[in-house]
C-alpha cells in the first residue's frame, strides 16, 4: 500500500456542492480508464471492506453504469450513474442516483450531478470532482452517510490500483469514447 496524497475535500453548503481534488502519480489515460471501465471501477469504487459490482456499464453519452456496493455481511446498496456529456480524457458530466430494489431511482435519497475533470500535470493527473446536490438537505444527508470518509477511502484505493498496475498495459488503455 502506498502513502496516500492529501485529498482536498471542500463543502460549499450555500451552493449544495462537494468539490474534491486529488493528484495521482499516473498519466491521464490510466486515471481515465479507472473511471470509465467497469472492471477497474469495481477494484476501487467501494471503500473496504465493501466491494463494488457492476450490473451494467455503457460508458457513452446517454449511457449508464448500474452498480452495487456490497458489505461483507450481505448488505447491498445499488446506484446508477447516467452519463450526460463526455470529453475523452478531459471530463465527463453525469447524474448519480440511489436505486430501489426494483431498479428504479429512489427519489427519497439524495442524487447529485457530477463533473469529473482530468488535468494532465508532469507525470501525473490532477482529478477534480464537483458534486452538486438538489438541496442543502440532500448535501447534508450524503455527508451524514459518510461521503467524505468513503470517497477519500475509495480514492486511496484508486491510488493503490494505479501504483500497482502497468499504466501502458491493456487494462488501462481506453479505446471507448
Amino acid at each position: 500500500m502506498s502513502e496516500h496524497p492529501f485529498t482536498e475535500f471542500r463543502i460549499d453548503e450555500a451552493n449544495h456542492k462537494i468539490i474534491v481534488k486529488r493528484k495521482f502519480s499516473a498519466a491521464v489515460p490510466a486515471v481515465w480508464a479507472a473511471w470509465t471501465k467497469a472492471e477497474l471501477l469495481e477494484k476501487w469504487w467501494a471503500p473496504k471492506p465493501w466491494t463494488a459490482r457492476t450490473k451494467e456499464m455503457h460508458f457513452r453519452e446517454g449511457g449508464h453504469w448500474t452498480y452495487g456496493m456490497l458489505s461483507p455481511d450481505g448488505e447491498e446498496h445499488w446506484g446508477r450513474v447516467d452519463y450526460k456529456k463526455i470529453n475523452k480524457e478531459e471530463s465527463f458530466l453525469a447524474r448519480d442516483s440511489f436505486l430501489k430494489e426494483d431498479g428504479s431511482v429512489n427519489q427519497e435519497l439524495p442524487a447529485s450531478d457530477w463533473i469529473v475533470e482530468f488535468q494532465p500535470k508532469e507525470y501525473s493527473t490532477l482529478l477534480r470532482v464537483e458534486n452538486t446536490f438538489d438541496s442543502k438537505d440532500h448535501l447534508n444527508a450524503i455527508l451524514k452517510m459518510g461521503a467524505q470518509e468513503g470517497f477519500t477511502a475509495a480514492l486511496n484505493q484508486l491510488d493503490d490500483l494505479l501504483a500497482g498496475e502497468s499504466h501502458t498495459g491493456d487494462r488501462f488503455s481506453n479505446d471507448s469514447v
